[in-house]
């Protein structure tokens, strides 16, 4: 069953919180998810797993981009990953439960599961068993179809959907060619059967989309980062998810 998404589409989604780093605000930081709450525009942000299994909002799935640490996230456990301030900001690490508790409802919330590719299925779990019992509009996506495939197998009335573009850069070279073709292809969607996909908005037009979009589906955009590129992004989707200017 279709759940209800007029939320997903009813306004701009801002791209790991309103982060702006020449303020001090960084992507997926309190202050950040701050900013977005003020400006009233819904969030996307990103979790990874810790050593002993916590879900904590992180991008990389290492710390040197943003923190002057080291090493994996999936090495670190939820107690030193919270220890970590956030290169540029006084912001440290969240885990999904102070993320949930800062938003408390005030806006929707689109939480990207990441992957390492290796089928496990902790992160999601954990992501399902935290947000539980958050009353807030929220929906679940990945990259990953085995990730979307959980959610739908283990909580197939929370709104999951696709991360995805046509998958021909070099990033996914580490996958195998069966896996390849199906994220080139969707061919996973009888099996991850997503509530909307979030698409990268350069490769569009492109003909499953159109196909997928005109059967009723939402599709949202990825990272729109101009006006201008709004605006070839709404031609083809029903929101933009941005970062950089006020949307």
């Amino acid at each position: 069953m279709q759940p209800e998404l007029s939320w997903l589409t009813a306004r701009p989604i801002a791209h790991r919180g309103l982060h702006d780093k020449y303020h001090g605000l960084i992507e997926n930081t309190a202050g950040a998810f701050a900013a977005a709450i003020a400006g009233n525009y819904a969030i996307e942000c990103d979790l990874q797993i810790t050593r002993d299994g916590e879900a904590v909002v992180f991008h990389d799935d290492v710390l040197d981009r943003l923190t002057d640490a080291t090493g994996k996230v999936c090495e670190q456990t939820a107690a030193e990953m919270q220890q970590f301030t956030i290169r540029g900001s006084s912001d440290h690490v969240q885990t999904l439960q102070e993320l949930l508790q800062q938003v408390d409802g005030k806006v929707p919330l689109v939480i990207e599961i990441k992957s390492l590719w290796d089928r496990s299925d902790a992160l999601t779990r954990r992501t399902l068993d935290v947000i539980s019992s958050y009353s807030g509009p929220y929906a679940l996506m990945s990259f990953d179809p085995d990730v979307v495939a959980a959610v739908r197998q283990l909580s197939p009335a929370t709104p999951r959907g696709i991360v995805a573009e046509r998958a021909t850069d070099s990033y996914y070279n580490m996958l195998s060619p069966a896996r390849r073709l199906e994220l080139r292809t969707l061919s996973h969607l009888p099996l991850t059967q997503p509530h909307f996909i979030s698409f990268y908005f350069r490769e569009l037009p492109w003909a499953p989309i159109e196909a997928y979009r005109a059967a009723g589906f939402p599709v949202i955009s990825w990272t729109i980062r101009s006006p201008g590129e709004g605006k070839d992004a709404m031609r083809h989707t029903d929101q933009v998810t941005f970062e950089n200017f006020a949307a």
